[in-house]
């Protein structure tokens, strides 16, 4: 009876595993039907470029540059789309100084004065049940 059971658990899970492995190719293959022209795609073999061209059922056109080489690729071989870096909300303000909310810029123009011993800061606190010396 214990042999049955870890055989259909053996049997369900391989059935389980073929089935996310089937669905997950098809969400490629859709991804790869629906290229547009200007979709920013990476390679399997980890090329970078933009669809120029993307007509032909088995082909699609890639600009590695702007206004650079065109090379034709099997759509199999995309790999996946590549979205667009975030920028960073200071990044553009910081280049102007116009921007007075950036942390960076938010420090005062007076030089901090660091004392070179302890003997100008103040007497530590006294604990509980601690005497004076």
């Amino acid at each position: 009876m214990e042999l049955i059971l870890i055989a259909a658990l053996a049997v369900g899970a391989m059935f389980w595993m073929s089935r996310r492995n089937q669905k997950m190719q098809r969400q490629q293959a859709e991804f790869r039907n629906h290229l547009e022209v200007g979709d920013e795609v990476m390679t399997a073999s980890g090329l970078f470029g933009t669809v120029v061209d993307a007509d032909d059922p088995e082909k699609v056109t890639l600009e590695t540059e702007p206004g650079g080489a065109q090379t034709r690729w099997l759509r199999q071989a995309i790999l996946r789309k590549v979205e667009p870096p975030v920028e960073d909300e200071y990044e553009d303000d910081a280049v102007d100084g116009t921007d007075e909310t950036d942390p960076a810029t938010d420090v005062a123009d007076e030089p901090i004065d660091v004392p070179d011993d302890l003997s100008s800061l103040p007497p530590a606190p006294k604990k509980d049940g601690e005497q004076e010396k």
